[in-house]
């Protein structure tokens, strides 16, 4: 697999150590053979589950989008300085609410993307089960091929 075989990226970021490896890998493959990657950040529409009388959810939609906005730019900034043409986008609204991996692989196919890449915890068990995997939903949703980045294992 060259890099030449791609020509539309997306790399899937949330500001985390593991979506930081996924956009080195992104800028990797994408350099050589001059693709374009799209930086994409998707609002997490889903309800939280909080044992709380009362909580604004409207804060906490607004908190989302900030903290989308900083890895958006933290990711243009490192794409820009790699000489990788991109774009950036900040989906607030998901394509499927509720289902994070789904609105990433519709994002990603609407903007007409040939790969997806994306960070994975990589947990196991248990853990991967309470939860979940935004990595495994959108790897067995995409109709695209995806790479998956393993994130640095951490000590439990």
């Amino acid at each position: 697999m060259t890099s030449m075989a791609y020509s539309k990226i997306v790399v899937a970021v949330d500001g985390s150590s593991t979506s930081d490896l996924a956009l080195g890998e992104a800028i990797r493959v994408a350099a050589p053979g001059g693709a374009t990657v799209l930086a994409l950040y998707v609002v997490d529409t889903g309800t939280p589950m909080f044992d709380a009388g009362y909580y604004d959810p409207s804060q906490l939609q607004k908190a989302f989008v900030e903290s989308g906005q900083r890895a958006l730019q933290a990711a243009s900034q490192r794409l820009a300085a790699a000489g990788v043409a991109h774009e950036t986008r900040l989906v607030t609204e998901a394509p499927v609410p509720g289902d994070m991996g789904a609105s990433i692989n519709e994002a990603a196919r609407q903007w007409g993307a040939d790969l997806l890449v994306i960070g994975t915890h990589g947990r196991r068990g248990v853990r991967r089960l309470v939860l979940g995997s935004v990595a495994e939903a959108v790897l067995r949703q995409s109709t695209m091929p995806v790479l998956l980045v393993r994130g640095e294992a951490k000590a439990d």
